[in-house]
């Protein structure tokens, strides 16, 4: 599983007021601790702060990078702030994200290719986000065939059915595995990719939502997740996912991230001697 660190995003108060006071340590410490954490990406946003955007998101890049190797994922709709954040960047990214909108797909597509970028594409056209299973997934296949047309590796694709909220429609979750279940099975080699924060919006415990639809879409092939690493409860059932999953032979990442102390779950175990 490719964990994507979803801390540094300007829709969080204290992340908008550090880029705009360009408090270099209170995002460094961000950063840090999703390293410190084990992510594989850090995900950088700073499209809240709007007409300020591609200062910020630079900014970001260039900030996140003085202190880490982790590569970086772009996150904007923006392709002038992204085009100057990707000038910033040191070694392959994931820019987040393209749609199948044509203006918005023309405009991202010589970044990847000068760039050499992995991309996250969201299941939405110039009609919107379709309500339907179907409709996501042809759109998906229209933009993997096109990206791959373009030279862009099957590999570097990472399709996200758009996770929507379940409080105010109870089938978005079900469409969301589905398409990833049925892109899986289409394009075997492309990857896929979800945010979590979305399926629980307005719901009480948020949290145990999240993780347990997690969990779902694992078993449906997911990928990649854009997560907060810091709660360690994440990583804890990831790890066991991925071993009943039989992507753990015999167990070894699992049993080498508790001996490490990697798989904290909020909960005392209990050890019982046999015969007792």
């Amino acid at each position: 599983m490719v964990i994507v660190g979803e801390r540094i995003n300007s829709t969080r108060k204290d992340i908008a007021q550090a880029i705009e006071k360009r408090d270099a340590a209170f995002i460094q410490y961000e950063a840090q601790m999703q390293v410190e954490a084990g992510v594989d990406y850090i995900d950088v946003n700073a499209g809240a702060l709007i007409e300020k955007e591609s200062e910020g998101l630079a900014w970001l890049v260039e900030t996140v990078q003085q202190i880490t190797d982790k590569p970086l994922c772009i996150d904007s709709s923006n392709s002038e702030a992204i085009a100057g954040a990707l000038k910033s960047h040191k070694g392959k990214c994931i820019i987040n994200s393209i749609t199948a909108e044509k203006g918005r797909f023309n405009s991202f597509l010589p970044l990847l290719k000068e760039y050499d970028c992995s991309v996250v594409a969201l299941c939405a056209d110039d009609s919107g986000i379709p309500t339907t299973t179907e409709r996501r997934v042809e759109i998906a296949g229209r933009i993997i065939e096109d990206l791959i047309a373009e030279g862009i590796a099957l590999a570097d694709i990472y399709i996200d059915p758009i996770i929507l909220p379940i409080s105010t429609e109870p089938k978005v979750g079900v469409i969301g595995l589905d398409v990833i279940e049925q892109v899986k099975k289409k394009y075997p080699g492309v990857r896929t990719i979800c945010g979590l924060s979305n399926i629980s919006f307005g719901l009480p415990l948020r949290k145990l939502i999240n993780q347990v639809f997690l969990i779902m879409a694992m078993q449906k092939g997911l990928d990649a997740a854009i997560i907060d690493p810091t709660h360690k409860q994440f990583l804890a059932y990831i790890t066991a996912a991925e071993t009943l999953l039989g992507k753990d032979e015999y167990g070894v990442n699992y049993i080498s991230a508790y001996r490490e102390g990697r798989l904290e779950t909020g909960e005392t175990e209990v050890a019982h001697e046999q015969g007792q």
